[in-house]
């Protein structure tokens, strides 16, 4: 005989949403668009910078955008099907280039970091958007950046040292080329990410307040 009280413990429980669920054909949809969007902005024409040639390109504006609008688990599989689809031989990287060649030329590294790049904006864009009212726009902006800076930049300078040849001074002189640009696509990546939550709160589980 249970004591009284707990009549309805075993149904409360199972009635408790879980923490975790599974992805629906909303959540593929979202996977595939997103990967669609970087591949869009990858094949833009691009500004070639420095010795090397590695262009300037809106690339990282759709991993940026995937991670801080999908959160970290969507937004890592819409860059790793991208990576998937430029690795296999499609056409979806800078210059219309794919297929495992370009893991030899100098850009490697910035497309290896792609992943874990979305992965940190995402999980520091789904912490914001869960306890932050104010000043998301800000919040989101230092998200990406630093996102940026802890994998794509590190991670480029070192695929310029082992694929390009260049010491590593030289390499972070390159490197610091593509620093103001960055900048620029992770504000702009910020201010359309809080246009979406504002439109879709529920999207990464934030509130409808705050700008």
């Amino acid at each position: 005989m249970q004591p009284a009280g707990t009549a309805d413990a075993g149904p409360a429980r199972s009635r408790r949403p879980s923490s975790r669920r599974r992805w629906d054909t909303t959540d593929l949809s979202l996977v595939a668009v997103f990967a669609a969007l970087i591949a869009a902005l990858a094949i833009l024409p691009g500004i070639p910078v420095g010795p090397l040639g590695v262009p300037i390109t809106l690339q990282t504006l759709g991993v940026m955008l995937a991670g801080v609008v999908l959160g970290p688990g969507r937004g890592t599989a819409a860059v790793l099907l991208y990576l998937v689809a430029g690795l296999i031989g499609l056409p979806v990287f800078s210059g219309f280039s794919g297929g495992f060649g370009v893991l030899a030329g100098p850009s490697a590294g910035y497309l290896l970091a792609f992943p874990l790049a979305a992965l940190v904006a995402g999980s520091l864009a789904a912490l914001v958007l869960r306890r932050a009212e104010r000043f998301r726009t800000v919040l989101l902006f230092l998200a990406c950046l630093a996102a940026s800076l802890a994998t794509v930049h590190p991670l480029g300078i070192a695929g310029l040292v082992v694929n390009a040849g260049l010491p590593l001074r030289d390499a972070i002189i390159v490197d610091a080329a593509y620093l103001p640009g960055d900048v620029l696509k992770n504000l702009l990546a910020a201010v359309l990410a809080v246009s979406v939550h504002r439109a879709f709160p529920r999207l990464l589980g934030g509130r409808r307040s705050g700008a």
